[in-house]
């Protein structure tokens, strides 16, 4: 069976581009290959600058003979029924064989196919490829009519076997295959023939370029590593600007030089950001955390070993840093006064234009800390600050040529004005967790400002109804919502969500229902802050305005009907997001939901201790059974309900049991009502749950000796409210009739 090499040379890819297309193109062909009828054993993909290549092994030699049968209309069909039939099956009419299927004579066409070689198939799949590639930007060059990311100079398709190599005979645009292709630009120029991968990948790099991705990034890792270490200091790991410099060149050549002092007082983090985005540069740092050399990657060697290319990047790394230093210390004059010109400027800068400015959103943020604050164990007025201060960088000039740095700079700008360091780590860390791997903030004030700042940004999209939709979600609500997940639980806080939800709603619909009075919205803010929840802060609101004989404006009675409706759906958007959290981490959607149907559901800490409690009940024995037998009362509780049209739930009475079974059943529902209930109330569903097995055996043991539905009225009716009895202990613990199975 032949080998398959492909190469696609080119001039220059994008690095960003490279692995994409790698892949893009080992799908395109070997799905194509697939489904031409061909079979292969293995293939490989790569990219360099300059190149595409995929190696293909074990490829069947031609594809199968086929036939296939394909069933048309009944015999008299209408001609034009018939004819359209033929033309999709690509057969003539008269080919067509009538059969009785036992409801008439039905056309049938057989259509046969004779096998392809693997030769004819490549030739066609991979034009096709190569006219309809995914690139995300092509361009045209010449009087060409083909479409690639940069002019496409040469095609190199061979199958190879133990007897040699042929070339696959085809064209795209002029450029026919062969088996030619060219070295590094400037260290192997000239061509030079291939017959196999093997010899191809061989061949590639005694013209010095690696052909692997992976090992061009090894080769740099390594190098620039051994020479941080002989310098006694530390490469800064950085792996997304590994793979991309690993893909502007061919052939890495390792480079460390030097930062000039001047620029030695910037942040590191300033002169890293600085390096990485302008220049590729890696950083290199001392014992101390100070960036003080950098690392660059030439695409070739040269005589002077590389002096002259340092020298030149050296001089542009200059020119870059004291653009920065610039930033800096303009910036660090507006921080030592305190930083208030940047806190105005958020005025002139939109956040939504249904959402009022970045400093309303400030303002939003930090009455929402104060708050919060006291839930998390954080100072009010020092988280308020923190929040009013946390944005302040966004204003900054080093912000403005470094956006990545947000958030980064205002823990140092808030350093700069004076602040505390709780302030100026909230600064820092009110943005994360960013993403599932991001690290969660544990100190109190950061915990608060962050958790405001993901309630406020939901509640506000959630008031002007851009909620995420299907796949599209552009204001990352999903991760926000999760974000509050992971501060909630990994700080383990006990927090009602329910209150702080309805109170940013309010503060939110504040620019949509513009008619209504400060005076409302700090009454309604302060009923809440009361009851917690927004139906009975409204209730009270209103009373006190009609014992004042004061009519609430129009926007106060729409706030009424508009924020319950909006409260309930984030919540729900907040459980949705929950499921997908415990669901990796082995907790089943069933479980989740039967503990999201109890009350306090708001409260996060609350809702997955109650899940991952009841998740490891139910893998015990006793859990399953116990289940088992919960079902079993409920399935015939809830059909002499459905018959009898009463609920049976007043009391079984000791004094009607029977059998020593049924004494006993009443024995371990008393026991496990004295243990359940204040568990359920210390909220430790380890100890619920256990006191909740101990009923297995009681229950299982009447079942097997007590007829449910007995001959006498009383003992029958005594029996189901005992099974009442059953249902509502269990479902004290977790709505047990949401588990499947």
């Amino acid at each position: 069976m032949p080998d398959l090499l492909i190469e696609l040379f080119s001039e220059e890819i994008p690095a960003r581009m490279q692995t994409k297309a790698a892949a893009d193109l080992q799908k395109l062909v070997t799905d194509g290959l697939v489904d031409a009828g061909l079979t292969y054993a293995g293939a490989g993909a790569f990219s360099t600058p300059r190149r595409l290549a995929l190696s293909v092994e074990g490829l069947s030699a031609e594809s199968p003979d086929t036939r296939e049968e394909r069933k048309g209309p009944k015999v008299g069909a209408p001609d034009g029924a018939i004819d359209g039939f033929c033309r999709g099956a690509g057969v003539s009419r008269e080919s067509l064989e009538a059969r009785d299927t036992g409801k008439g004579e039905v056309y049938f066409a057989v259509i046969e196919k004779k096998g392809r070689s693997a030769s004819e198939i490549i030739a066609e799949v991979l034009e096709n490829a190569i006219r309809n590639f995914p690139w995300a930007k092509s361009m045209r060059w010449g009087s060409g009519a083909l479409k690639w990311v940069r002019p496409l100079h040469s095609i190199v398709c061979i199958l190879s076997d133990e007897s040699g190599a042929e070339v696959v005979p085809m064209s795209v645009d002029g450029i026919v295959a062969g088996t030619t292709t060219q070295g590094h630009r400037f260290m192997s120029p000239g061509e030079f023939s291939v017959t196999s991968f093997e010899d191809y990948e061989a061949k590639l790099k005694r013209a010095n370029v690696i052909l692997r991705a992976d090992e061009r990034a090894d080769m740099i890792w390594s190098e620039a590593s051994n020479q941080a270490f002989a310098a006694g200091l530390e490469l800064v790991e950085d792996k997304g600007l590994l793979a991309e410099v690993s893909g502007l060149v061919e052939w890495p050549v390792v480079l460390m030089g030097t930062i000039a002092d001047d620029f030695l007082s910037l942040p590191p983090e300033v002169l890293t950001a600085s390096m990485r985005e302008h220049q590729k540069f890696f950083s290199v740092k001392d014992k101390t955390g100070q960036v003080v050399r950098f690392v660059t990657v030439a695409n070739r060697e040269t005589a002077d070993q590389g002096a002259t290319i340092l020298s030149g990047n050296q001089k542009v790394l200059f020119a870059r840093l004291s653009d920065a230093k610039f930033f800096w210390e303009n910036d660090l004059r507006v921080a030592k006064s305190g930083g208030q010109k940047w806190l105005d400027s958020l005025g002139n800068v939109t956040f939504h234009n249904k959402l009022g400015t970045v400093a309303e959103l400030v303002d939003r943020m930090a009455a929402l800390s104060a708050e919060i604050a006291p839930v998390v164990g954080a100072e009010a007025a020092e988280a308020a600050e923190a929040a009013k201060f946390a944005k302040a960088d966004l204003s900054s000039e080093m912000i403005y040529e470094f956006p990545d740095l947000q958030g980064l700079m205002g823990r140092y700008y808030a350093k700069e004005a004076g602040k505390s360091d709780a302030v100026a780590l909230a600064a820092q860390e009110h943005y994360s967790p960013l993403g599932p791997s991001d690290d969660v903030p544990n100190a109190p004030v950061s915990v608060t400002v962050a958790l405001a700042e993901k309630i406020d940004k939901l509640t506000g999209f959630w008031a002007i109804d851009e909620k995420p939709t299907g796949s599209k979600d552009p204001f990352a609500l999903r991760r926000a919502a999760l974000g509050v997940i992971r501060l909630v639980l990994e700080n383990g806080l006990t927090v009602k969500l329910d209150r702080f939800i309805d109170a940013q709603l309010v503060r939110q619909k504040v620019k949509v229902f513009d008619t209504l009075s400060t005076d409302e919205i700090e009454e309604l803010l302060e009923e809440i802050a009361k009851h917690g929840v927004f139906g009975a802060a409204f209730k009270t609101a209103k009373e006190f305005w009609k014992e004042k004989d004061v009519s609430p404006s129009q926007g106060f009675n729409d706030l009424g009907d508009a924020v319950p409706d909006l409260s309930v759906d984030l919540l729900s958007f907040f459980h949705d997001r929950l499921k997908v959290y415990l669901k990796d981490e082995g907790v089943s959607h069933d479980v989740i939901d039967a503990s999201l149907a109890m009350p306090g559901n708001d409260d996060l800490l609350l809702l997955v201790n109650r899940a991952k409690a009841l998740a490891a009940f139910l893998k015990t024995d006793d859990g399953t059974n116990l289940i088992q037998g919960f079902k079993r009362a409920n399935n015939i509780l809830s059909q002499a309900e459905e018959k009898d049209g009463v609920e049976y739930s007043f009391g079984a009475e000791v004094k009607f049991a029977e059998t020593d079974e049924e004494k006993a059943l009443f024995k371990a529902l008393d026991a496990a009502d004295a243990k359940i209930a204040p568990a359920m109330a210390a909220e430790d569903f380890a100890a619920a749950m256990s006191a909740m097995a101990d009923l297995r055996a009681p229950i299982d043991a009447f079942f097997d000796a007590v007829q449910i539905n007995a001959e006498s009225e009383v003992l029958r009716r005594n029996r189901l409210n005992m099974l009442s009895r059953i249902r509502t202990i269990c479902l004290s613990v977790a709505d047990l009739r949401k588990l499947e199975g």
